[in-house]
């Protein structure tokens, strides 16, 4: 196997590595071996990347049946991250889409390894080349609340001019993106986060904002056509009441009594219970939601929101922000 390659002084790179499970005290930022590409992959030097919820709980081993998959006693990837921005630095000689050089941005998917200042993503991954419009950090943005949030209202939703949406966690990466999905699907939105948050998501377009520490959104009967519980702190029977006779509550965090209300609704009622891992959907059907991010952020229609920007030698203090439970939008850091 032969690639080709820029100037690469070195066979190391700096990388965040997981010891095992649990606070960030577990992340290790070290000098690892940096990968060399298949003949199918391409080799990126990782300009800017994110640090997001789903991070944080893959990192604390959150539910803990998630183990079963991704390693019982720590991490089997030690590198994690997924969404990513950066210029293809090496490709192997299979590859016909990209040249050395290419500015690029996608995810990395279940291979994880995106905290790092390499990564290797194969041709056919989620991975596009990045567009002249948007800097590295906004184009890495677009791989976290932008892309979830897409699935679940353009495909999961099929939101239509008119319907009610409900964005609970309407401050954060899914939340900030989602807002402003809905507005552009010609939605009415309610967004829902605490006091301190309350002029952002204005600012984003919603046409109305509920506080939560002043009003349970769970008490307005038969409002919303759509509940997209961003940050899963409500549950499918505690939102029923407040959704219209065939209304939708999803989430992208799976809790065992979220599968319950699935399996439940899909035999009894009328309003339904949705869950998806958007990770997990086709490479192609990412690629696509990608494409039409990017064409809404050329209209106008989206924009990133980013809260914080860390260099890679604070991406422990962004695990803790992450943490906190009290981010806005993205958190990204910056590799360079």
């Amino acid at each position: 196997m032969s690639t080709t390659t820029m100037d690469m002084p070195d066979s190391l790179m700096t990388a965040l590595v997981a010891t095992g499970y649990g606070s960030p005290d577990v992340l290790e930022l070290t000098s690892t071996q940096r990968p060399t590409p298949k003949d199918n992959e391409i080799l990126i030097q990782v300009h800017a990347t994110n640090v997001t919820a789903a991070d944080s709980m893959m990192r604390r081993g959150d539910p803990a049946y998630a183990r079963l998959f991704l390693g019982l006693m720590k991490p089997k990837a030690a590198i994690g991250g997924t969404g990513l921005a950066g210029v293809v630095k090496a490709v192997g000689e299979a590859i016909t889409d990209f040249k050395v050089g290419d500015e690029v941005f996608g995810e990395t998917g279940l291979s994880f390894g995106a905290h790092a200042e390499y990564v290797c993503v194969p041709e056919d991954g989620v991975i596009l080349p990045k567009p002249a419009h948007l800097s590295f950090e906004d184009a890495s943005a677009m791989c976290d609340g932008p892309m979830t949030s897409y699935n679940f209202l353009r495909r999961m939703a099929d939101v239509q001019p008119g319907q009610k949406v409900l964005v609970n966690g309407a401050s954060g990466a899914l939340g900030t993106a989602a807002v402003q999905l809905a507005k552009a699907y010609g939605a009415e939105v309610t967004g829902v986060c605490s006091t301190a948050n309350v002029a952002l998501v204005k600012s984003l377009g919603a046409d109305n904002v509920i506080d939560y520490t002043d009003e349970d959104f769970t008490q307005n009967p038969g409002q919303y056509d759509v509940i997209y519980d961003t940050v899963g702190k409500s549950s499918f029977r505690r939102c029923k009441k407040a959704l219209t006779s065939k209304g939708l509550y999803m989430s992208p965090v799976l809790s065992f009594g979220l599968l319950l209300m699935m399996l439940w609704t899909k035999v009894f009622g009328s309003k339904s219970a949705k869950f998806d891992a958007t990770g997990m959907r086709p490479a192609p059907e990412l690629r696509a939601y990608l494409k039409d991010l990017i064409t809404m952020t050329e209209t106008g229609k989206l924009h990133s929101v980013i809260e914080r920007t860390y260099r890679l030698d604070q991406i422990i203090e962004a695990h803790a922000h992450v943490d906190s439970g009290h981010k806005k939008g993205t958190v990204i850091v910056r590799m360079g």
